[in-house]
């Protein structure tokens, strides 16, 4: 019987211990470097992760420690970045200049974060100059803990498709291109998985009839929204950005920069070989590139005649508002119940973001009320936790309304303040004739409204206050508002960016600052031992640590 008893005892402490245990690790070392590819049929160098052409996949489950190392062979600085990755409590991790030190040619870097209470699908990317342009982006799955059920039955698969514009030019090339006043024009094609897919005859993905497939659809490419649809399937949407979905049933489906869908793809059809298409949106000559999905068994080859795209922005509005939040879902969320009433919550503060362009010193700018953002050589998170702001930027240069006509264009770090914890609503207007897509990092918001012209407090009243999908990025069409809201509850310094890279590049960007009162641990991480110093904060004393 005692050794029954002390048994029973260690097992007891084993539990206790479990119970208190961190999440589990993932490790990667990745190597980033240059290698030559041809993806529309022209050598050029492109950004290799790991020696992968998209870079390899990220397959973690919510609360994982995800730990990349990461070496830079490159000849310049790079940074990779997280698209939706929330980062609770640590912007230290987030890879954007504002946040981070770049790594530099001969470095390596330890990133180390969670995808704290996230499911879903993302992606990563590099952040410094046009490497987005050359590659560098892979996948990023976050599955749901095992005691968290899905509202759907477990797929036979999963698959990524990472869709995108792509330019044959090189990044410098097209960063020069900037650099003189000029614009990189529209894409030389399309690429999924890195591919067009002309002539390809082997099949990205293989389906087994009767089974039915999860493909996770991100838009990775520089400025061009893509129609994404399968030929003879339809598209059961399930997710958009980490968020449960009303299970919506598509042909297809308009994917805009930075965002990311999932949808449920039933293998109903005659065993054959099919053609996955992702096609240009809102451009005059419309590009597109094909996969093909092959049946177990096939010996058929795709019908050579594509599924149409649809013509035209209204289409592409009404689709937006026929996305619905699934509040039944259980997830990884603000309350799985859904009883998270945003609708609710008293607005403390409207912000009115209007995208511009003007000239500077002989060059192209793109500005955010009138402010034209250009990254300092000391990262904003660095200069501010140092007490070193003073010295690098000034704060609010912006005011919550667009400039009127004729006002003065500055160039200058763009930093915006947000009380902490409190519910903002961001108004983004597009005066221009180009589409825009927004993603503001450490966060997910409501996209409660979108309409053409200019937005009033009238607006308010087509709001959809019950279940907006919580999302990170978020279209604004031509001659149109779209409107977000959201509780500033994640201390850091968060970038607000557009997702259309040489607008992003030639200054449309901003930061917004969120800071705790209390200076504790409970709301924000320290700053992590292994974090690069550099311009203004270099040799300065560490300040007192948060506890």
């Amino acid at each position: 019987m005692a050794r029954v008893a002390l048994l029973l005892a260690v097992l007891s402490v084993m539990g206790l211990m479990a119970v208190h245990a961190e999440d589990p690790y993932l490790y990667f070392t990745w190597n980033v470097t240059y290698g030559t590819i041809s993806p529309l049929g022209v050598p050029q160098q492109v950004i290799l992760i790991d020696g992968q052409f998209p870079g390899p996949n990220i397959n973690c489950s919510s609360n994982n420690n995800i730990v990349i190392n990461l070496f830079n062979y490159l000849d310049q600085p790079f940074l990779l970045s997280w698209n939706g990755i929330q980062h609770r409590k640590n912007s230290w991790q987030d890879g954007m200049p504002g946040t981070n030190c770049p790594i530099l040619p001969g470095q390596n870097f330890t990133y180390h974060w969670q995808p704290k209470d996230q499911i879903g699908s993302y992606f990563y990317f590099p952040s410094l100059a046009l490497h987005k342009a050359a590659g560098g982006f892979g996948g990023l799955r976050v599955n749901s803990r095992l005691l968290i059920p899905v509202p759907f039955d477990p797929p036979a698969d999963d698959f990524t498709v990472l869709v995108g514009d792509w330019y044959t030019k090189n990044h410098n090339v097209l960063r020069r291109l900037l650099d003189s006043g000029r614009s990189i024009n529209r894409p030389a094609g399309v690429l999924i998985n890195g591919k067009s897919g002309e002539n390809d005859k082997e099949p990205l993905f293989t389906m087994e009839a009767g089974k039915t497939y999860r493909y996770r659809i991100c838009n990775v490419g520089l400025k061009t929204s893509l129609n994404f649809r399968i030929q003879s399937h339809t598209l059961k949407l399930v997710e958009i950005d980490g968020s449960h979905t009303v299970q919506n049933v598509y042909d297809s489906l308009d994917v805009h920069v930075g965002q990311c869908y999932s949808v449920l793809v039933a293998a109903d059809q005659p065993v054959g070989d099919y053609y996955i298409v992702a096609s240009t949106r809102f451009m005059k000559t419309v590009q597109t590139a094909t996969a093909v999905i092959r049946y177990v068994g096939s010996s058929t080859p795709p019908s050579p005649v594509l599924p149409e795209a649809p013509v035209g922005w209204a289409w592409s509005l009404n689709q937006w508002r026929s996305f619905r939040w699934n509040l039944t879902a259980s997830a990884a969320r603000p309350n799985p119940q859904g009883s998270y009433h945003y609708g609710s919550i008293n607005i403390t503060r409207t912000i009115k973001l209007a995208n511009s362009r003007f000239p500077a010193d002989g060059k192209l700018r793109f500005a955010l009320n009138g402010v034209s953002h250009v990254d300092p050589e000391t990262p904003l998170k660095l200069a501010e936790y140092f007490n070193a702001s003073d010295a690098v930027f000034k704060y609010n240069l912006i005011a919550d309304e667009p400039p009127t006509a004729g006002a003065p264009l500055t160039v200058a770090p763009n930093v915006l303040t947000a009380e902490f914890r409190t519910f903002i609503e961001i108004v983004f207007e597009n005066p221009e004739k180009s589409i825009q897509s927004y993603h503001l990092d450490g966060y997910s918001f409501f996209p409660v409204g979108m309409g053409p012209g200019k937005w009033t407090p009238e607006s308010r009243k087509g709001y959809n206050l019950l279940d907006a999908v919580s999302r990170h990025t978020i279209q604004v069409y031509p001659g149109s508002w779209t409107a977000i809201m959201l509780t500033f509850d994640n201390a850091g310094m968060w970038n607000l960016r557009s997702e259309i890279w040489e607008r992003h590049y030639l200054g449309q960007q901003l930061y917004i600052s969120v800071v705790s009162p209390a200076r504790s641990l409970r709301d924000e991480y320290n700053m992590p031992d292994n974090a690069f110093r550099c311009g203004a904060v270099v040799g300065l004393p560490l300040p007192p640590l948060y506890v």
